[in-house]
C-alpha cells in the first residue's frame, strides 16, 4: 500500500484553559465532521474517531459520527480509533460499520481494541475480570461475520448464532486493524490472525517500540503469513503549525488541560510540564509536534526504523480551537503529506 497519513480525535470535552468555557457536545461533533471534510479536501488518507463512555467525551458512538462524515467527504477512509470490542456486540459493530461502508462507498475501517478506558464494561454489564477473554471471543465472531452470512457460531460468553442473518452486507471486506499499546501478546494475536497492526506510541521514545514491530513480522511469518502484505500503522499525539514554536505555543495549554481533565485519572492527573511536552517534539520523542519540516523529519526517521505503512496523529488533544485545528489539518495535507509520500516512494524504489 502507498504510505498513508491520517488524523484521529477522541472528541474530548475539555474546558478552555483560558476562559474556562465548556464546549457543547453537539458543536464539537459538528466540528469533527468539518475537520474530516477539510482532511478529505487536502488529500489526507484517513480520519478516525475514538470511543469513550464518559461525560467528558462527546463520542460514544463512532459509527454514527463516521456516517455523518461519510456524507460530507468523498475519498478519505473513515475509521474508529478504537472500537472497544470487549464491551460491544460484534453483530451490532458489523452492522454499523457495514452501514458506514455502504454510505461512504467502501471507505469504512474498524480499529478494534480491548480498551484502555474501562467505564464501558460496567455500563454494558460486562465483567472486567474477563477483559482478555471477552476481546478474544468477540474478535473471533467479528472476523467470522465478515466472511459468512448466514452465520453459525458458538462461544462461551455470548449466546450462539444459528443461521444468523446479519445485514446489511458491505460490497467488500471491511478492514479490521488490531490496536496495540505495547503488549506482546496482543502483537502476536494480530500476527497470528494476519490482521494489520495499529501501534499506539503515546510517550517516551518511539525507538523502544521497534521490538514490537519486529515481533509482529516474525510471528506473522511463523504463522504462515507474508509480513510484506501486513500493514503497520503508528498512532501518536501531535500538532502541526507553521513553525515548531507556534505548534508548541498553540497546542500545549490545551494538551495540558486535556491531560489533566480527560485522561484515565479523570480530573486528577499529574501535570505535564512544558519542558516534558517539548521533549516529545524532539526527533527521538513520540509526538508528531512541530512545523512541517519537523513532522516530515519525524515521519522519515520512524520509517527508517519501522518501515510502516501509515501514521495517525491524535491532533489537538484537549480541544485546540477549531480554526487552529483546521489550519493544522491543511498544513499536514498540503505541506507534509506530499513530501513524505515522495520521499518514502523514492526509498522504496531504491531498495528494489
Amino acid at each position: 500500500m502507498a504510505f498513508e497519513l491520517g488524523v484521529y480525535h477522541f472528541g474530548e470535552l475539555t474546558p478552555d484553559p483560558t476562559t474556562g468555557a465548556m464546549m457543547n457536545p453537539g458543536v464539537h461533533l459538528r466540528h469533527l465532521v468539518e475537520q474530516a471534510t477539510v482532511a478529505d479536501q487536502v488529500g489526507l488518507d484517513v480520519f478516525g474517531v475514538g470511543e469513550h463512555h464518559r461525560t467528558d467525551f462527546a463520542v460514544s458512538a463512532p459509527a454514527v459520527v463516521l456516517a455523518a462524515m461519510a456524507q460530507a467527504t468523498d475519498n478519505i477512509k473513515l475509521s474508529s480509533a478504537v472500537t472497544v470490542l470487549s464491551s460491544d456486540d460484534p453483530v451490532r459493530v458489523f452492522q454499523q460499520f457495514a452501514t458506514v461502508d455502504l454510505l461512504s462507498e467502501g471507505r469504512a475501517e474498524i480499529i478494534a481494541g480491548r480498551g484502555s478506558y474501562t467505564e464501558s464494561f460496567p455500563l454494558f454489564g460486562y465483567d472486567l475480570s474477563q477483559y482478555n477473554e471477552l476481546f478474544a471471543e468477540k474478535l473471533d465472531l467479528l472476523l467470522k461475520l465478515r466472511d459468512e452470512n448466514p452465520i453459525n457460531w458458538e462461544g462461551q460468553l455470548r449466546a450462539p448464532l444459528i443461521d444468523g442473518d446479519v445485514t446489511p452486507r458491505p460490497d467488500h471486506q471491511i478492514p479490521v486493524w488490531i490496536a496495540v499499546g505495547g503488549t506482546p501478546a496482543s502483537v502476536v494475536r494480530a500476527a497470528k490472525l494476519g490482521l494489520p497492526l495499529s501501534l499506539a506510541i503515546i510517550g517516551g521514545s518511539y525507538q523502544q517500540f521497534e521490538p514490537f514491530v519486529d515481533l509482529y513480522r516474525r510471528a506473522a511469518a511463523e504463522f504462515g503469513h507474508d509480513p510484506k502484505k501486513l500493514a503497520v500503522s503508528i498512532a501518536s499525539p501531535g500538532f502541526v503549525d507553521t513553525s515548531k514554536q507556534t505548534a508548541l505555543d498553540t497546542s500545549y495549554p490545551y494538551f495540558q488541560a486535556g491531560w489533566m481533565q480527560n485522561h484515565h485519572q479523570r480530573g486528577n492527573g499529574v501535570p505535564m510540564p512544558r519542558r516534558a511536552y517539548e521533549a516529545q517534539a524532539t526527533t527521538a520523542g513520540a509526538f508528531f509536534l512541530g512545523g512541517p519540516q519537523e513532522i516530515i523529519d519525524k515521519t522519515m526517521a520512524q520509517y527508517e526504523l519501522f518501515h510502516h505503512d501509515r501514521i495517525m496523529i491524535q491532533m489537538g488533544f484537549g480541544n485546540v480551537p477549531q480554526k487552529d485545528m483546521l489550519r493544522a489539518i491543511e498544513i499536514l495535507g498540503t505541506e507534509v503529506a506530499p513530501v513524505v509520500r515522495k520521499e518514502i516512494e523514492s526509498l522504496k524504489s531504491s531498495q528494489k
